[in-house]
């Protein structure tokens, strides 16, 4: 992978089909004539800015005439019907060039050429001779050899209508960052990346990470501040986590002196106290009752109630949290919470998180809950890997493109290599979540009953 060849020839392209081959989006080029297979060059977009990005060796060359059908082809490829039966009414003959395409390490400008537009489609020579490697390809050995395969085949696209999408957004990634992710997301799915999925980081959920400084005021010593605004800041960081982990909060209730610190009103009620600093006061418990029964006194009785704070509560407040039903717990474990569920949207169950708020001390309780969130993360991960594996399998001996698998071929897969052992019940019911459209890690060939039905690859489910 790391030998080096000079290259002294380019091929001239437009610019969107050159930016095509470098994204993924195609492995085909329409040249003016036959390339020989192996031929080496660089791509020389047809503009003013001659910079090349990349080269590409020709892995087979076709050549198609108005008898052959052009509507896949157009399908498979980034040229409308239309575009397609133009050059074969001025040339009589298509020359189809499968590329594989390789990135260049930094940009290579070199001068114009004025004649560029009578040399689109032809071999131009470079001022100087390029020296790459194949270190950086646009996709794997296996992704290059699946598109090949379905090019070649003419076999139709799995998903037009993600195909479209990623065409009308991609104008978009410059400007903006969702619609970059997203167009990076959809290529990495539909097999024109071989990137894996990757979750960027949250600027805006930086904070996550001070959870545990800000309950134990240590960055009051490192920012100066006052007893009250240290105290004040932890009361919003905890507010802010109750808020991702989907409870609604009601800011009418901001703590401070004399004031209840939070309530939570949906998906049930919740008071909480927040206690900066090294300890927990001893009266904490009856002062969340106290405000409790005054602020909300219909509520307060059958609502969950939390104390947040540092350091090992007392025998007295322990007593007292056990007595009232209230949970205390430790801004460590509420910042582990909220990493989970920004790791993994939406994995969290609120009403399955009430069950482990214990009275008196819960962390440990809620430590076994978030154990509990990981396992069935990793069991599904688990899951979508077989089909990913099986499918490499078949790759390695057969030409099936996109292999798909019955319930009992990934029972059994995975029953070979993990415990607990799972039935196929129980592995169907996880293949129907996995290949929901809201989830999207599998895809789904419905059968005649739930027996044949069938379950391929899409993407990685990566345990963060």
């Amino acid at each position: 992978m790391n030998q080096q060849f000079s290259i002294p020839t380019a091929l001239c392209l437009p610019v969107p089909d050159i930016e095509a081959l470098i994204q993924g989006q195609t492995i085909a080029a329409l040249p003016r004539m036959f390339i020989r297979p192996g031929q080496r060059f660089a791509l020389y977009p047809a503009d003013s800015s001659a910079s090349i990005k990349a080269w590409a060796k020709c892995e087979l060359c076709q050549i198609l005439d108005e008898t052959k059908p052009l509507e896949i082809l157009s399908k498979l490829t980034i040229w409308t019907p239309k575009v397609l039966k133009e050059i074969l009414q001025q040339q009589q003959y298509l020359f189809l060039a499968y590329l594989r395409v390789y990135q260049l390490p930094q940009l290579q400008e070199i001068s114009v050429n004025p004649k560029i537009q009578e040399k689109l489609g032809k071999f131009v020579s470079l001022p100087n001779s390029l020296t790459v490697s194949e270190v950086n390809p646009v996709m794997t050995d296996r992704t290059f050899a699946q598109r090949k395969h379905q090019l070649e085949n003419r076999q139709p696209p799995l998903y037009p209508e993600l195909e479209e999408l990623q065409s009308a957004i991609a104008s978009l990634t410059i400007s903006q960052p969702a619609a970059k992710q997203l167009d990076h997301d959809i290529k990495v799915f539909l097999g024109w990346s071989s990137d894996k999925l990757i979750t960027q980081p949250d600027p805006n959920l930086a904070w996550i990470n001070d959870i545990v400084k800000l309950g134990d005021r240590s960055i009051e010593l490192e920012e100066k501040k006052s007893n009250y605004q240290a105290g004040t800041d932890f009361e919003n960081v905890v507010r802010d986590s109750l808020e991702l982990l989907g409870f609604t909060i009601d800011y009418t209730h901001k703590g401070g002196a004399g004031g209840l610190d939070l309530f939570c009103s949906k998906p049930y009620p919740l008071f909480g106290e927040c206690k900066a600093g090294r300890k927990i006061p001893n009266d904490t418990a009856m002062q969340l009752l106290n405000l409790g029964m005054l602020r909300r006194p219909d509520l307060f009785n059958q609502a969950a109630k939390l104390i947040i704070g540092p350091g090992e509560p007392t025998t007295q407040l322990q007593d007292a949290a056990k007595i009232q039903g209230m949970a205390i717990i430790k801004p460590e474990t509420l910042q582990k919470l909220v990493k989970l569920q920004s790791n993994h949207r939406n994995s969290v169950d609120l009403f399955k998180l009430k069950e482990y708020l214990k009275a008196g001390q819960s962390d440990e309780e809620l430590e076994k809950y978030i154990d509990q969130v990981y396992t069935d993360i990793s069991l599904r991960s688990q899951i979508i890997t077989v089909p990913k594996e099986l499918s490499e399998q078949d790759n390695e001996t057969s030409k099936v493109t996109h292999p798909s698998f019955t319930v009992t071929e990934i029972r059994v897969h995975y029953n070979a290599t993990h415990n607990p052992r799972l039935n196929d019940e129980l592995v169907h019911d996880l293949l129907i979540e996995l290949s929901s459209p809201l989830t999207g890690y599998l895809g789904r060939i419905k059968g005649s009953d739930w027996k044949s039905d069938r379950f391929y690859f899409l993407r990685d489910l990566l345990v963060n």
